[in-house]
C-alpha cells in the first residue's frame, strides 16, 4: 500500500516505514504529524482524488529537524571587480511514515 502526499509544495510517494525529508515543519522531535493532503491511495483498490482523496490521511512521526548540505552561491560581473560569495543551508524535517489511513 502506498500514498502520494503533498506537503511544502512538493509531492512524495510514501509507504509505511519510509523515511522522507520534507520542508521544515513546526513540530518537535517525537511529535506525531498528520498529513491530510493525500492525492492518491493505492492498496486493495486505487483511490484518486480530485484534487484530494476524501477522508484519507497519513500519520508520521518527526525523527529530526536539521539543515541540508551547504550550497555555494557565487555571483560576479566580468571586468568590474564584483564578486559576492554566499552560502545557503535549507532546513528540513525528517519524517517516519507510521500509518496510511484510506
Amino acid at each position: 500500500m502506498f500514498a502520494i502526499v503533498q506537503t511544502g509544495g512538493k509531492q512524495y510517494k510514501v509507504r509505511e516505514g519510509d523515511v522522507i525529508r520534507v520542508e521544515k515543519l513546526s513540530a518537535e522531535v517525537g511529535d506525531q504529524v498528520v498529513l491530510d493532503e493525500v492525492l492518491m491511495v493505492h492498496g486493495e483498490e486505487t483511490k484518486i482524488g480530485r484534487p484530494l482523496v476524501e477522508g484519507a490521511s497519513v500519520v508520521a512521526r518527526v525523527q529530526r529537524n536539521a539543515k541540508g548540505k551547504k550550497v555555494i552561491v557565487f555571483k560576479y560581473k566580468p571586468k568590474k571587480n564584483y564578486r559576492k560569495k554566499t552560502g545557503h543551508r535549507q532546513p528540513f524535517t525528517e519524517l517516519v511514515i507510521e500509518k496510511i489511513n484510506a
